[in-house]
């Protein structure tokens, strides 16, 4: 997912900074590459994809990966096709995360249990563990970083100020929509959100959707009051991931699901408030909060007793379920605190 490929990208810094002359590779989906353009720590992205996963297209693809002779391989995704990758190209050195059914693929595994000692959290740590076999020197904390060029800030302006939207006031990009059903915060309570903003301060609100999405985004639009309708640029948006992450980086903040939109937004500084899914755990992925200008939000926080009397598998299957209990009420002041916050 584009979120874990963001995260795991922080690796390459690292070793840059300590083999200023290594040849370093990313082998990643191709619909992740976006978030790595113009990354200068990387020489060169591979890509993996879903006609890669058929028998023949996948034998020839370990042949090219041998022919590459690595001399380390880290296999952050750590699933049994990465794990045959990163056995087959016979490199001395790979380095992965603990799992039984990926041990005998790797030369070092670490756990992936840990906990965080800084405010980048467990996501950014336990990647930066992995450098352990590699490095002299681990940096405790290194932000995932997204590069844009002038060019393309420049064009997302111009866009943004040919729709009306005016630079002296409030911009927010809204993240609408998860990247699953379970994961999407209730439309009825996202509205009730966007009222809540609209009716406290003058804002501009996008919405952060591509097109085969609009129904969805529509059915948000149509819950909200006629005065947030009226802040909302509906037919603003992204008609790619690069030009979404060029029309974020003009946003005062970026605030809705938690998932990808939330990490790029970190990436690109921007203040965000996530609301996380009940069946995802906050600990593993709230990164960089500092309570200010990133801050998320989990019903755990709120109803404990929820989560103490039902196994991790039960959360994740009654998500949905559970999303309905989470009323913009339990959080309206947060969000109010992390508005004024960031406001002009």
């Amino acid at each position: 997912m584009i979120g874990d490929v963001l995260t795991s990208s922080i690796l390459f810094e690292a070793l840059r900074k300590e083999y200023p002359n290594a040849q370093l590779h990313y082998l990643v989906y191709a619909h992740t590459t976006p978030v790595l353009e113009h990354n200068p720590f990387i020489d060169q992205i591979l890509h993996f994809d879903d006609t890669t996963k058929k028998a023949f297209q996948f034998a020839a693809f370990l042949k090219q990966v041998k022919k590459e002779r690595y001399d380390a391989v880290i296999d952050v995704y750590g699933k049994l096709g990465s794990a045959i990758t990163s056995k087959y190209s016979k490199a001395n050195i790979r380095i992965s995360f603990d799992k039984w059914y990926t041990k005998p693929f790797h030369t070092h595994y670490f756990s992936r249990n840990i906990t965080a000692q800084t405010n980048a959290g467990p996501a950014i740590e336990k990647r930066l563990r992995l450098l352990n076999p590699i490095l002299k020197h681990i940096p405790k904390e290194i932000k995932p970083k997204i590069y844009l060029t002038v060019k393309e800030r420049s064009n997302a302006k111009e866009k943004l100020a040919s729709a009306g939207i005016v630079e002296d006031k409030l911009l927010v990009m809204i993240s609408v929509l998860g990247s699953t059903d379970s994961k999407t915060y209730p439309f009825k309570y996202l509205a009730q959100i966007l009222d809540l903003i609209a009716a406290k301060k003058e804002v501009q609100l996008l919405f952060n959707y591509i097109p085969n999405q609009k129904e969805d985004a529509l059915k948000i639009y149509n819950l909200c009051n006629t005065h947030t309708q009226n802040s909302i640029f509906l037919d603003v948006f992204g008609s790619d991931l690069r030009e979404f992450l060029a029309l974020t980086s003009h946003c005062d903040a970026l605030i809705g699901n938690e998932g990808g939109a939330i990490n790029m937004g970190k990436a690109l500084d921007i203040p965000t408030f996530s609301i996380f899914s009940p069946g995802v755990p906050k600990g593993n992925w709230s990164i960089y909060e500092n309570g200010r200008t990133n801050v998320s939000v989990h019903l755990k926080d709120y109803k404990p007793e929820l989560f103490d009397k039902n196994s991790k598998k039960e959360v994740k299957k009654r998500s949905k379920e559970f999303y309905d209990l989470f009323q913009l009420s339990y959080f309206d002041e947060k969000l109010l605190s992390f508005i004024n916050t960031i406001s002009k």
